[in-house]
């Protein structure tokens, strides 16, 4: 998962423009202003809400009070967060994935996670590990899908620390193909052909098992 810390620049193209006063703008130091929060309840936004509070603290951040923006791009960059001030990831279109310093540490816990995304992450890891001849292929791997589809699975303040649950239980798989393969073939090695049937009796709970559910790394 990408590391994200500051995105201020997803405020940039729809804050307005920073010296130049155009129709409808004006400064973000003007936003309590009696005029400009009429305007703002006239167009439907919740100056009370978590998510209008959130943008402008961010949009005051970056440009110090000085940017100038107008209603419709603060419209805009509301619905880039949820109810409670979070910001929506556009991959996904949820929320709980962004990353910062300030939830890194909590994201580093075990939690429960759905077995059939146990399931899908086991299935897909051993189907690329026989195609790829147990390569990590970056461009090829369609594991990420089964973080997006475990994550709409599970709740908005677990979904960090379901994606790190689920990392330790991806390593325990590959771990365990590795293993498979060099005992079928003690010469084998990363690229070359798995040996056939090398992972025949291999199962996600045997994985598991054998390893005291996961081999938890913090």
């Amino acid at each position: 998962m990408p590391r994200i810390t500051d995105y201020s620049f997803l405020f940039k193209p729809m804050s307005g423009i920073k010296k130049t006063n155009i129709t409808g703008s004006f400064k973000l130091s003007q936003i309590n202003s009696r005029s400009i929060q009429s305007q703002l309840k006239a167009a439907g936004i919740n100056t009370n809400s978590k998510q209008y509070k959130t943008v402008i603290k961010k949009m005051m951040s970056d440009g110090n009070g000085e940017m100038y923006t107008n209603i419709q791009s603060i419209k805009n960059l509301m619905k880039s967060y949820d109810k409670d001030g979070d910001y929506i990831s556009p991959v996904t279109g949820l929320a709980g994935l962004l990353l910062t310093n300030e939830n890194a540490a909590s994201r580093k816990r075990i939690i429960p996670i759905p077995e059939s995304s146990k399931d899908e992450m086991f299935e897909q890891t051993k189907k690329e590990f026989l195609r790829e001849n147990g390569v990590l292929n970056g461009d090829t791997t369609k594991r990420s899908d089964v973080y997006t589809n475990m994550y709409h699975k599970v709740k908005k303040n677990d979904r960090l620390a379901a994606g790190y649950t689920m990392q330790q239980y991806e390593r325990s798989y590959r771990k365990a193909f590795l293993a498979a393969a060099r005992k079928a073939d003690p010469g084998w090695d990363i690229g070359k052909p798995v040996p056939a049937g090398a992972l025949d009796g291999i199962t996600r709970e045997s994985v598991e098992n054998l390893t005291n559910s996961v081999d938890f790394k913090i």
